[in-house]
């Protein structure tokens, strides 16, 4: 039998709640063979696996949301140091607006 297959049968041993006997004749192995694999994969082996997957992607996670911040805040400053937006909505608009409601320019 593969490693695989050990590891998954000692899984369902240790998690399905069914007696070792039945787990054992569901997989067509024997009972001692099972019990022989129980005590080689503990269940610490079991978990490592799926939590060297978990340390992995938090890593690649962790990388990515720098390099996000790092691009939020380029973005930031670049808006701080653009020139004013001349239009409706730009900071010109409401110093003309202000200019003219003084009568100091006519429109």
């Amino acid at each position: 039998h593969t490693e695989e297959f050990k590891q998954e049968a000692v899984r369902i041993a240790l998690t399905s709640g069914l007696p070792r006997d039945r787990v054992a004749s569901d997989l067509g192995i024997g009972k001692s063979t099972l019990g022989k694999w129980v005590s080689q994969y503990r269940p610490s082996d079991l978990v490592a696996a799926p939590q060297a997957d978990l340390a992995r992607e938090n890593e690649r996670l962790r990388l990515e949301n720098r390099v996000l911040r790092e691009e939020r805040e380029v973005l930031k400053n670049r808006r701080r140091l653009s020139p004013p937006v001349r239009g409706r909505n730009g900071s010109c608009y409401g110093a003309v607006g202000r200019v003219a409601a003084d009568g100091l320019l006519e429109a």
